[in-house]
């Protein structure tokens, strides 16, 4: 397993970190998976013994359950890993139950603390955008929980990019904790992030946890073009995280990856990851599973090494047009990008 700086701050996370929205199984993540103690004690084992060092996590999964099963099922001491998890969405029916103010980031971070068991979160996510709150308020209840010492480090999860540039800013002008990550949906299935979202981490010495890296299923390889899903599965069907603009594209894509998983002996999704890994700015995919089988397969992942051929044939399959500006900034700006900038356009560029 390798590990990488978590963008320009000290800590050092495997490449792969094991999702968790599958455990407890309560409300609308039952869809996800119904993963109990004993369940997760397996998969956390698996995991940990690949080399994973960090298991993701929300409040807001199954209700706060996710967070008390990883606290029942972790089969190390806590100071031999680490715990990310999130705040933001509802976890009640209260006007201050969801959001990021002050007093729903602190009551919500002391409410995960007590069901993680633990003193201390190593990476505290906020799980979402707040425009109603100013982000001077939710920066310094981050900063305060920072200074508490009750989280080790902060990030940000699903914002715009002016959303976290703003957020930034503020941070630097006020000396307040700054964010160290964001964690966003990027996958083969949808490459949105790479037009702010990645050149902005690059720029900013950010790092980036990739939630979904298999389109929610859709990457795996067992959706084909001109086949029924197979049974049980949601996709397509009746889940819409994520959505799905370009059938005819995604089923070249998968054909692709199943052409490139039978030459390596592997499955489709362990391509799909390994694009992934070799991905500009991207620190580490969480991977999360129904069975053990699917987090078995998932973990085979970090040791596969596509070719720059390989690479490019996905590039090309999966390319996204450029939106404006960025169409226009590769027609007549090629002579003065910065490697953030050349994330995106680098491949557009004419030689």
């Amino acid at each position: 397993m390798e590990y990488r700086q978590l963008g320009s701050c000290g800590l050092r996370v495997s490449a792969l970190t094991l999702g968790t929205m599958g455990f407890g199984g309560r409300g609308w993540a039952a869809s996800v998976g119904t993963i109990d103690v004993d369940g997760a004690r397996k998969q956390i084992a698996m995991a940990l013994n690949a080399g994973v060092n960090l298991i993701d996590t929300a409040d807001v999964y199954s209700a706060g359950l996710s967070e008390e099963i990883v606290a029942k099922a972790l089969p190390v001491a806590r100071e031999d890993v680490l715990i990310a998890t999130k705040a933001r969405m509802p976890m009640g029916d209260g006007p201050n139950d969801a959001g990021l103010s002050r007093h729903h980031i602190i009551r919500a971070a002391e409410a995960s603390l007590r069901r993680l068991q633990t003193d201390y979160i190593d990476l505290y996510q906020v799980h979402e955008w707040d425009g109603q709150t100013p982000l001077e308020e939710t920066l310094t209840a981050l900063d305060h929980l920072v200074m508490s010492g009750k989280v080790r480090y902060i990030g940000a999860s699903n914002y715009a990019g002016w959303q976290l540039m703003k957020a930034l800013g503020i941070s630097d002008r006020k000396g307040l904790s700054r964010f160290v990550s964001q964690q966003i949906y990027y996958s083969l299935q949808s490459r949105d992030a790479e037009y702010e979202l990645v050149p902005l981490t690059l720029d900013q010495g950010l790092g980036i946890l990739v939630w979904s890296p298999l389109a929610g299923g859709l990457l795996s390889g067992k959706y084909r073009r001109g086949v029924d899903a197979p049974a049980g599965s949601r996709h397509l069907l009746d889940w819409d995280e994520p959505p799905v603009h370009d059938e005819d594209q995604l089923y070249d894509t998968i054909d692709t990856l199943v052409e490139i998983a039978a030459a390596h002996d592997a499955s489709a999704a362990q391509v799909s990851l390994a694009w992934l890994l070799g991905r500009p700015g991207v620190t580490t995919v969480i991977v999360g599973a129904r069975t053990e089988e699917q987090l078995a397969d998932n973990l085979k992942a970090a040791d596969l090494v596509l070719s720059d051929d390989e690479r490019s044939r996905l590039d090309q399959v999966s390319a996204q047009r450029l939106l404006y500006p960025h169409w226009h900034q590769a027609k007549t700006s090629g002579d003065r990008l910065s490697t953030a900038d050349l994330s995106l356009l680098g491949p557009h560029l004419k030689s």
